[in-house]
């Protein structure tokens, strides 16, 4: 009896450590991906409107990804002083510190600089280390290069984790992803579809997404954007919306203040 007796607690206390491992390991999973739920429009839009981007419903942010790329990102800054428009650039970090008077150039233009990452990669794992060092790392790259202090984070591909949210966190960044894209990243995008697929999201307050590289894109991509950006100012503007960056958008924080707003000079 008492060998017996011994077996079946033997077997308890195995059966609540394998019971407390897959708890810990559910927990963690949770962790990682429960953030990337906001990735879902209507989530962030019920949930979290300031992730959304929603601002002053007489303001449009502007924000483009991907960059710097000299072989794309010149032709925005172009046609964004010719309309005398101001817009936020989330940078990969890597690409700014290979271009470098790129990131000079858009401080230049009187745009803002925000964080999109070192690298671009998915989300697979958790990778919180890994996470804060690249976080710190692309903030870091644009004080040095831009001298600016970054205000922004947007995760590659809209998917923030648990990890990526601590990083931003820890950096001083506030996370923010969109209320209207262009879906100019297809091969099949062209200005005309980039054109509405904004305009049939986008109303005072939203935050607009496209992109100036196409690093991550179908080759050529940026082009449909490139394309529509004119069209998408000229509607706005019809509208009695103003365009600027993150900086002037009015987002509110969580404790549902109003961040000061910057003063830009061009």
């Amino acid at each position: 009896m008492v060998g017996r007796s011994g077996a079946g607690r033997t077997a308890v206390s195995s059966g609540a450590a394998a019971g407390a491992v897959g708890a810990a390991a559910a927990a963690a999973a949770a962790w990682h991906i429960g953030p990337a739920a906001t990735w879902l429009p209507p989530v962030r839009r019920f949930l979290t409107p300031a992730l959304d981007g929603r601002g002053d419903p007489a303001h449009v942010a502007l924000t483009f990804d991907d960059g710097p790329d000299p072989a794309s990102t010149p032709h925005f800054l172009r046609v964004l002083d010719e309309h005398r428009v101001r817009a936020t650039f989330f940078v990969v970090g890597s690409s700014l510190e290979r271009h470098p008077a790129l990131g000079r150039a858009l401080v230049a233009g009187g745009h803002e600089v925000a964080v999109h990452g070192w690298q671009h990669g998915r989300p697979w794992f958790p990778t919180p280390l890994r996470d804060v060092g690249e976080v710190a790392r692309t903030v870091g790259a644009v004080r040095r290069i831009c001298g600016t202090v970054p205000q922004w984070y947007r995760p590659p591909y809209g998917i923030l984790t648990g990890g990526r949210l601590a990083a931003a966190r820890r950096a001083g960044l506030r996370p923010v992803l969109w209320s209207a894209w262009g879906r100019d990243w297809t091969a099949c995008a062209d200005a005309r579809s980039v054109r509405a697929s904004v305009l049939a999201d986008l109303t005072g307050g939203g935050t607009v997404l496209l992109h100036d590289a196409d690093g991550w894109s179908a080759p050529g991509a940026w082009r449909a954007a490139l394309g529509a950006l004119p069209g998408l100012l000229a509607e706005c503007r019809r509208l009695g919306l103003t365009v600027g960056p993150l900086a002037e958008h009015g987002i509110k924080r969580v404790n549902g203040t109003h961040p000061d707003r910057a003063r830009h000079h061009r």
